[in-house]
């Protein structure tokens, strides 16, 4: 199945993945500051089955990146590609690395981990966070439970930034998302083991208690060209709670991609 995508800036293409649940418009909210200013890269955002312009399909994470990997065919040819994902998207990235490694030019991974099921996921080293007062006073009410789990940077400013990249987000099929989350979330060869050679970063928050960091850190020997950056102060919406630090780890990937 197609998916919807929407292309930001002209060049070699870098392909963006949303979080689950998130959309193309909500993604370019998180991820376009940190390509301002730089030159000779197209982002190719797609909408994930179930989102945005995007129809559901099969709800299994093989029928998602069987959906993505023909999109970017149809859009891409044979051309290579660079892969960012977060999260979720993160997730699949990391997978169409390993099955398409010859076409998968960079990776990047934010606020994610190789391991989807929640009881799979390693969050030991997780940090508390130390929220500022009212920090969620501009924040639906209907939010604060879910940013006092997901937000590290428990400030109000980063408050504001998260609360207008979800409010960007477009529609969801959330019947759709909860049978995939309790069906068919993991891929099919999550636990096959493969090296990546081109270069990768991968970039997590100290206080990330969705995803963690740990599990990324433990699998960094098979990736000889990766960074890694750990943000002390940052939860799973690292790319909007830390702006600056996410654009420059974008901006020394893309460095690296380049060379």
């Amino acid at each position: 199945m197609p998916l919807h995508s929407y292309v930001e800036g002209t060049g070699r293409p870098v392909v963006v993945l949303p979080s689950l649940s998130l959309d193309s418009t909500a993604m370019r909210a998180a991820f376009e500051p940190a390509f301002l200013g730089v030159d000779g890269w197209a982002r190719i955002y797609l909408d994930l089955p179930g989102s945005g312009g995007s129809p559901p399909g099969e709800p299994t994470s093989d029928a998602v990146l069987a959906d993505v990997i023909a999109t970017v065919g149809a859009l891409l040819g044979n051309e290579p590609f660079l892969i960012a994902g977060w999260s979720y998207g993160g997730y699949l990235a990391a997978a169409l690395a390993r099955r398409l490694p010859e076409r998968v030019a960079g990776l990047l991974m934010a606020c994610s981990g190789f391991k989807i099921r929640p009881a799979d996921r390693d969050l030991s080293g997780v940090l508390p966070s130390h929220p500022e007062p009212g920090w969620l006073a501009d924040v639906p009410a209907r939010l604060h439970e879910y940013f006092a789990t997901a937000v590290g940077y428990q400030t109000a400013a980063a408050a504001s930034r998260v609360a207008a990249v979800l409010a960007a987000n477009g529609p969801v099929d959330e019947a759709y998302f909860g049978v995939l989350r309790s069906a068919g979330f993991a891929l099919s060869d999550e636990d096959v083991v493969t090296d990546y050679e081109r270069p990768a970063s991968f970039v997590c928050g100290r206080r990330d208690r969705v995803a963690g960091y740990r599990g990324v850190y433990d699998n960094l020997g098979r990736f000889p060209n990766a960074g890694y950056v750990l943000a002390a102060d940052a939860g799973h919406f690292l790319p909007v709670e830390e702006p600056d630090l996410f654009r420059s780890t974008v901006r020394s990937w893309l460095g690296r991609c380049s060379a």
